[in-house]
């Protein structure tokens, strides 16, 4: 089995020094580089594109942010997932970090399971939106962003899809929607890529968003 390649971004060298060890501990991980701003971050994923990207915000010379939309704006650079790495639940620099497109969010102080978890989701297409951060962050974010009305293509989800769209804004994983819905955990990514199709979300946590702007996440 080929090991998700993850880079590690951060302006502390005794954050990224534990980030290593936890990840070349795991046999299916291999750290591949590191980088101590943003500027460095974009020529880390230019030089080794890594699978996993896990990256501050709060950085000097280039921010996180301004790191993730220089990255995602890049056809080149697509098949690096970024996960944010934020201190606290309600960050400002989170808001942003989901307009420019970041697969999910973890919070520093998270254990070192959750870390590994939001790495392998991350590698596999998911998105690590934890329900703490979910409801926290994103419906922040919600309120906070520009009311636009609900997406008319919302209209075109089957029953079962605007089920599967609200288990996602809760912050589900495929196999936590298999389980709650008693399906196989493929039929659940079948749903999941569904809607992003039928809504043209670019990734799982704009999905997210447009389940809480429809409402479909109390």
């Amino acid at each position: 089995m080929t090991a998700v390649r993850v880079g590690i971004v951060d302006d502390q060298a005794l954050v990224r020094m534990g980030l290593r060890v936890l990840i070349e501990a795991e046999d299916d991980l291999e750290a591949v580089g590191e980088a101590a701003d943003g500027r460095e971050a974009v020529e880390l994923v230019r030089r080794e594109h890594p699978d996993v990207l896990l990256m501050d915000v709060r950085m000097p010379v280039m921010d996180g942010i301004a790191a993730l939309r220089e990255i995602a704006a890049d056809d080149r650079l697509a098949a690096t997932r970024v996960v944010v790495l934020t201190t606290f639940e309600l960050d400002e620099y989170v808001f942003d970090a989901l307009r420019a497109g970041a697969a999910g969010f973890l919070i520093k102080d998270s254990e070192p399971t959750e870390l590994l978890r939001a790495i392998r989701l991350a590698a596999a297409g998911e998105s690590l939106l934890s329900p703490s951060v979910t409801r926290s962050v994103i419906s922040t974010f919600v309120s906070r962003a520009p009311h636009s009305a609900p997406r008319p293509q919302l209209r075109e989800l089957t029953e079962r899809e605007r089920e599967v769209l609200a288990l996602v804004g809760e912050g589900l994983s495929n196999a936590e929607i298999a389980e709650r819905l008693v399906v196989s955990p493929a039929t659940a990514r079948t749903h999941v890529s569904r809607a992003m199709v039928k809504l043209h979300a670019r990734d799982r946590a704009q999905l997210v968003v447009i389940a809480y702007r429809a409402g479909l996440v109390r």
